[in-house]
């Protein structure tokens, strides 16, 4: 059967067999999207293999006819903010200069896996997906945004792309890779820009998006790889194929990676319908009951008690109503025995090491947090010590020079709240009887930034 789209004919999987498959998979099932293919022992799919399985991109002649196309299909940005990609597009087709697309494969989470897992083995799904995003606004250069301390995943962008250049081209789109600092903030579509720039890792708060004023002033179109590889999918076979998985509120599927208490912790899994967060832990976590509580949406994201959590559906419209973003796609179950606040001020203290340096939020706000804390976890703080150290993260939020810093009371907040029995006892001098084992969640160490003189 074929699916017919504003792009032309492109076969596409049969609307029926839908109804059969799995909610959920992992690299190679046939029955997902983006990780549908070879398995994960072939490394990256070739060029030949990928155009064999999906056959070539379509491009439009017409710019106006691909803006609509995702417009209708409603495709969101799968990163923290779920910005919808049409208006994106639609504001740097309209910004008028010389656009730019950057691939935002720099993956700042040390827990999330899943852009790294596509650019690894689904090289030019995401290639395609940036391909049709110049077309769409009229740019002439892609930039492949990648930490060179990755390199599997350098190494298979670069074969990707010499694949590309040997091979029918993109048209008049040219490919160029540059290097992104290893840093949790580099990421960010403004720190992205003034990398670009020749300047480093700062993100900012600024009046126009990057997608109308980014690099050198140009409009910039700074997308992950999951939503390229998206955007390369709904190119073949259209909205109407697109919106067949996910819910009404957050069309398509979407990413996770398991982190945390988990039986294969990196593992990437695509959730193609609103399925129980406790049915993937279970299958693909090794997870058999509630744990006490799961962190959602990476780092800066929140804890959710465990019970609540384990039957939560793992859907973005519904999470975004309740507050919880999913954000990156991390899922990360609280190891058993292990205590949650002890994990969360590992992740903080992390949080603070990884600041860009330029507020007084971030340089002196978070250190300060994590210190009180350490206190609180070691025991020697009381109960008027929590509700302060509450107090004061209310009180530093969006007043940062970047959102990173919120992201930072959020995890502190949620875990004030959800471990609050725990926070308790430690306050009394008590320990809570979990261990400090905080199972895997991987930070890199560095040192606290300097407040700037």
């Amino acid at each position: 059967m074929t699916a017919v789209g504003i792009l032309g004919v492109s076969a596409a999987p049969d609307p029926a067999a839908a109804v059969a498959r799995p909610a959920f998979g992992t690299l190679g099932d046939p029955q997902t999207r983006l990780l549908a293919g070879p398995g994960p022992a072939r490394g990256a799919e070739t060029l030949r293999a990928h155009l064999d399985r999906l056959g070539p991109l379509p491009l439009p002649a017409r710019r106006a006819d691909l803006l609509e196309l995702v417009r209708a299909s409603r495709l969101a940005g799968r990163g923290g903010g779920e910005f919808p990609v049409a208006r994106k597009l639609a504001a740097a087709a309209g910004a008028g200069g010389d656009p730019l697309v950057v691939v935002n494969g720099s993956e700042g989470e040390p827990a999330s896996r899943k852009d790294r897992t596509l650019l690894e083995h689904r090289p030019h799904l995401v290639l395609d997906g940036a391909a049709l995003a110049a077309h769409a606004v009229g740019a002439s250069t892609v930039v492949v945004y990648l930490h060179a301390s990755r390199p599997t995943t350098w190494s298979a962008v670069a074969r990707a792309l010499d694949e590309r250049r040997a091979g029918p081209g993109d048209g008049a789109v040219s490919f160029h890779v540059a290097s992104a600092p290893d840093a949790y903030v580099a990421g960010e579509s403004s720190a992205v820009v003034n990398v670009l720039e020749g300047g480093g890792p700062l993100p900012r708060r600024h009046p126009n998006p990057v997608a109308v004023c980014g690099v050198h002033g140009r409009p910039t179109v700074v997308s992950n790889a999951e939503t390229l590889g998206h955007l390369a999918l709904l190119g073949r076979f259209g909205p109407g194929w697109f919106t067949m998985a996910g819910s009404p509120d957050a069309p398509g599927s979407t990413l996770l990676t398991l982190a945390g208490g988990v039986r294969a912790p990196g593992l990437v899994v695509e959730v193609l319908e609103p399925v129980r967060l406790g049915d993937v832990l279970r299958v693909h976590g090794g997870v058999d009951g509630a744990p006490g509580a799961v962190l959602i949406g990476g780092y800066g994201g929140r804890w959710i008690g465990g019970e609540a959590a384990f039957d939560a559906p793992l859907d973005r419209g519904a999470l975004r109503r309740a507050e919880v973003g999913l954000g990156c796609g991390i899922v990360a179950p609280l190891p058993p025995r292990s205590c949650g606040l002890a994990t969360t001020l590992v992740l903080l203290d992390y949080l603070a090491g990884q600041s860009a340096g330029q507020c007084g939020p971030c340089v002196l706000g978070l250190p300060a947090l994590a210190d009180e804390l350490a206190a609180i976890v070691d025991g020697c703080a009381t109960k008027g010590d929590v509700r302060r150290l509450t107090s004061k993260a209310l009180g530093l939020r969006g007043r940062g020079d970047c959102s990173h810093p919120d992201g930072a009371i959020a995890l502190l907040e949620s875990a004030l709240d959800v471990f609050a029995d725990d926070a308790a006892r430690h306050a009394r001098g008590r320990h809570c009887g979990g261990s400090h084992d905080d199972g895997w969640f991987p930070v890199a160490e560095g040192p606290r930034p300097v407040a700037p003189s």
